[in-house]
């Protein structure tokens, strides 16, 4: 985290300040003179947000959060005050700042603490005069009174672990190769605590993961499978929660070349999948979360290589189930099948895998959602969607009739790995559900993953979505 977060248990009187009031709230008991208080009043009227005022030797600042009809929104509301606020400042050069809080809803002032924070990200190491670069801010102080500690300690590791998320996605394949990812998570796993293991390329072929083996043949650079688990002494659950990332850290669509302009330009973020879980693993054992999770990455780039896989092979996978091959760029579904057969082994409780798979399912909801579908209990489906609404990574459910199976169904082999012109990103979710045996949920990241321009707190480039909803889900899980 670049800002660094001080408690105080008083407002510095010499300190620049930037104060927090929603519509609701009393702005004369903000911390300011007559004259501001007149001038804020009239900045407010004008129907002003964003309010600046110069004393002797400090700046205060006031930001004024719109109403809202939900809970869910109101946060949001906060989230992207946050991030305004964070952007203002770091436009005016400012170093350090102290924040009052004009009210006394904790979660409202931790989502506008959410929003700022999230809003300084910077990826910043490839240019060469980075430090001429980077954000201002440096500190800002919270009152004692007005922010529970132990709460904010918690907000800090998760927003951290996004921040992770969004490096990862962000950096090159001339960097983060499958094997360089599995060292970069080996690091983090050190820093924050959980096991990590990987399998070699040897060791995923006695294992006969057909599916990430066929994807890797046309790369010169070895796959990996990545092993990631958080088990405290005594967890809530008997047996654990798995998550899935796909891993492919960069997808040229193989023999099947994308044929969309520019549509490779952005294909480093194919393994946000991967991303979102690694940051969740940061977050949850950071937070010390009382559960028994698993981690589960396959990882390999897709390259039209002189041996790779073609339109016509049949791939016979981890479970046993031969694959027709009819679109090599359909490959995350190939790794993520391998893995989601793996994880039949740990007897799981849940499985939830989250995959940058379609192109259907951002053009279905586009990048304001994430598209998902499973066979999970009902209960679980919809304590998912909660935590979506919650962090504002909402949740489009999509059906998975039994019709959708003939979509898949090959002249040659068990299936196949592409459906015919409709319901895309059903299909593939269709697909997934060939290699599951216990309840499990398909998140489709396609859409959130990677933006071209910033989105409030969201980060132009990579987002780190997945990793807010994936905590946010599971804290709520053990509780």
């Amino acid at each position: 985290m670049s800002i660094s977060l001080k408690y105080i248990t008083k407002l510095s009187a010499n300190a620049d300040t930037l104060m927090l009031t929603a519509e609701k709230d009393n702005q004369q008991s903000l911390p300011l003179s007559a004259e501001e208080l007149k001038g804020l009043d009239e900045a407010l009227k004008l129907k002003l947000k964003w309010v600046g005022f110069n004393e002797a030797g400090k700046k205060n600042w006031v930001i004024k959060v719109d109403a809202a009809k939900t809970t869910e929104a109101a946060l949001e509301n906060y989230r992207r005050a946050g991030a305004q606020a964070c952007k203002e400042l770091n436009k005016a050069k400012v170093a350090k700042v102290q924040l009052y809080c004009n009210n006394t809803e904790t979660e409202l002032n931790l989502a506008f603490l959410e929003g700022f924070i999230l809003a300084d990200y910077q990826f910043l190491k490839y240019f060469s005069d980075n430090n001429d670069r980077k954000n201002s801010l440096q500190s800002l102080s919270v009152l004692s009174t007005q922010f529970n500690k132990k709460a904010c300690e918690e907000l800090l590791h998760v927003t951290d672990a996004v921040m992770t998320a969004r490096t990862l996605v962000n950096e090159p394949l001339s960097y983060l190769t499958a094997v360089q990812l599995s060292q970069d998570i080996a690091k983090l796993a050190k820093e924050a605590g959980f096991k990590f293991h990987y399998f070699d390329k040897k060791k995923i072929e006695s294992l006969k993961m057909g599916g990430l083996l066929a994807v890797n043949r046309g790369s010169q650079l070895p796959p990996t499978f990545n092993i990631l688990e958080w088990k405290p002494a005594k967890p809530l659950n008997k047996k654990p929660i798995v998550l899935v990332g796909k891993g492919v850290v960069y997808d040229t669509g193989g023999l099947s070349l994308k044929p969309t302009a520019n549509s490779m330009d952005q294909m480093k973020s194919d393994m946000a999948g991967a991303a979102a879980v690694t940051g969740a693993f940061c977050a949850l054992a950071k937070n010390k979360l009382n559960l028994h999770v698993i981690g589960l990455i396959p990882a390999t780039d897709n390259r039209p290589g002189e041996d790779a896989y073609t339109p016509g092979d049949v791939v016979p996978m981890h479970n046993g189930m031969n694959v027709e091959v009819l679109n090599t760029d359909a490959e995350g579904r190939m790794i993520l099948g391998d893995a989601l057969s793996y994880a039949q082994q740990f007897n799981p409780e849940l499985v939830i895998d989250l995959a940058t798979l379609t192109g259907a399912a951002v053009a279905a909801i586009g990048p304001e959602g994430i598209v998902m579908m499973g066979t999970a209990a009902e209960k679980t489906k919809q304590r998912l969607k909660d935590s979506g609404n919650a962090v504002y990574e909402r949740l489009v459910e999509f059906p998975m009739w039994d019709e959708y199976a003939a979509h898949i169904k090959s002249d040659i082999a068990d299936i196949k790995n592409v459906g015919g012109p409709y319901a895309g990103a059903i299909t593939a979710g269709k697909f997934l559900e060939c290699f599951t045996k216990y309840d499990w949920i398909h998140l489709d990241i396609a859409g959130p993953s990677y933006i071209k321009a910033d989105d409030h707190y969201r980060s132009k480039n990579g987002t780190g979505v997945g990793v807010r909803l994936l905590y946010h889900f599971l804290a709520n899980y053990s509780a």
